[in-house]
């Protein structure tokens, strides 16, 4: 196994266990202890505790050891620690968290797409909003990921706005897991929903059309929210 493959191990093993609180913020570890735990040399693990360091996770100091940090200090928009807290018990406030970032974001990255975007990226998001919109009931549920991820992570770059664009891991992380889970909850809806908002979002950045791009996009993430309340209030209930 390559090193960088067992450091990516370890690195999710922790990182997962930190972000499910199976090792509590405060708590103090030394790094031997994970050393035997995981069979690594200590320059594979200490390599993965500075990226988990870096996150924000822990705290490393001298004579004092590997410190827990609490999820205040946490850096909440790597895409890793994202990704944990998905996979973790945590995953609808997660879910819920990051709809509540894209309905602020979305609608002024459409708006300010329809006076910003080049032309080339303007025909790219209606044709992934078309792809969309016309897979029927049985689409490969992947190809569906594909276009929802490529539509919204263009929509960002479309923006002009730096910061923006930055957030398009982030959006790549959350949309394939509220796709999945509309799709097992609420089987009678479209997955990928909803799926003719991103068409009109689409069509109204192609014509220059800021206050429906907008509109648009903010209707899409509203339904979007709605849909996951649904589907874990299905889940509680059952």
């Amino acid at each position: 196994m390559a090193r960088n493959t067992i450091q990516s191990g370890v690195l999710d093993s922790i990182g997962l266990s930190i972000v499910e609180q199976r090792y509590p913020p405060g708590h103090v570890f030394r790094s031997e202890d994970w050393e035997t735990e995981f069979d690594v040399s200590r320059t594979v693990l200490r390599e993965a505790l500075k990226v988990l360091e870096s996150m924000r996770l822990i705290s490393m100091r001298r004579k004092v050891g590997i410190t827990v940090l609490p999820e205040t200090q946490w850096n909440v928009f790597d895409p890793r620690v994202i990704r944990w807290r998905l996979l973790s018990a945590d995953r609808q406030r997660q879910i819920h968290s990051l709809t509540e970032l894209r309905l602020a974001v979305e609608p002024v990255a459409a708006r300010n797409a329809a006076s910003r975007a080049a032309s080339v990226d303007r025909v790219a998001l209606l044709y992934h909003a078309t792809q969309l919109e016309n897979a029927g009931v049985e689409a490969d549920l992947e190809r569906l990921h594909h276009n929802d991820v490529a539509f919204h992570r263009l929509l960002l770059a479309a923006s002009g706005n730096e910061l923006f664009l930055a957030l398009s891991e982030l959006v790549a992380e959350v949309l394939p897991v509220t796709g999945h889970l509309v799709h097992d909850t609420i089987p009678e809806q479209q997955t990928a929903p909803p799926r003719h908002l991103h068409t009109i979002a689409a069509q109204a950045i192609v014509d220059g059309d800021a206050t429906a791009a907008e509109q648009a996009m903010r209707e899409l993430l509203v339904e979007v929210q709605e849909q996951m309340d649904l589907a874990y209030q299905r889940r509680s209930d059952s």
